[in-house]
């Protein structure tokens, strides 16, 4: 089943002092969905913002928010950050002991589920929960920062779980390193959707993230 190619900038690479204003900028820079990295310092090694963020920022927009948590444990917070407006609610395979359940969580306050997997977590560890799947995110760098080197070898990782999925409406969707250089490589191995950080924020204007946000497009086209 082919699924629509969408561009979902990260926020994690705006400019804080302003992010309201980012996200507008970046939606009329044509983003197709907003990433909202969360992070915890524990799960990973960074902090960025919570749920109450979240939702200062969901009047300014009306795509897609695709949060991704980097939490653990992420079950007693998935409730607050579906008030706090996103559609998408994507949890760690290495968050916690019970992934099904939280996936039926998520599923049961009314949004969109979502697992990602570490470089080093291997797909075999999602396939019993593919049917409660909206998304898999592939993560091609080690979460916790921005701007980190792409690892070439989550390719083939993307391409067997394109296999994995076959003809299920899953999102298949790639982050950490998406520039107009590494997009065709996932595209062609079956991503469809991608988050770019720092590829789309350079620049500082409105005009600057149209053209990064084409040149990613245009890129991840020719995959």
């Amino acid at each position: 089943m082919s699924r629509p190619l969408a561009i979902a900038p990260s926020i994690l690479a705006s400019d804080f002092s302003k992010l309201g204003q980012e996200v507008r900028d970046v939606v009329d820079a044509g983003a197709d969905w907003i990433h909202l990295d969360v992070m915890d310092g524990h799960f990973v090694p960074n902090i960025t913002f919570g749920p109450d963020v979240i939702a200062k920022l969901r009047p300014h927009t009306d795509k897609i928010f695709d949060t991704h948590l980097m939490i653990a444990p992420c079950d007693p917070y998935l409730e607050a950050f579906a008030k706090a407006g996103s559609d998408i609610i994507t949890v760690h395979a290495e968050a916690g002991p019970h992934l099904d359940r939280s996936l039926q969580a998520i599923r049961n306050l009314g949004k969109k589920a979502g697992v990602s997997l570490n470089p080093s977590t291997p797909e075999s560890a999602i396939e019993y929960v593919l049917d409660r799947l909206d998304l898999i995110l592939v993560m091609t760098v080690n979460p916790g920062f921005g701007g980190q080197k792409f690892i070439e070898a989550m390719v083939e990782k993307t391409r067997r779980i394109r296999q994995m999925i076959g003809d299920r409406p899953i999102d298949l969707q790639i982050d950490g390193g998406v520039t107009p250089d590494t997009a065709p490589l996932v595209t062609e191995a079956g991503a469809n959707v991608l988050v770019a950080g720092s590829a789309v924020f350079k620049g500082g204007t409105t005009e600057s993230y149209r053209t990064n946000i084409t040149a990613i497009r245009d890129a991840a086209e020719r995959g």
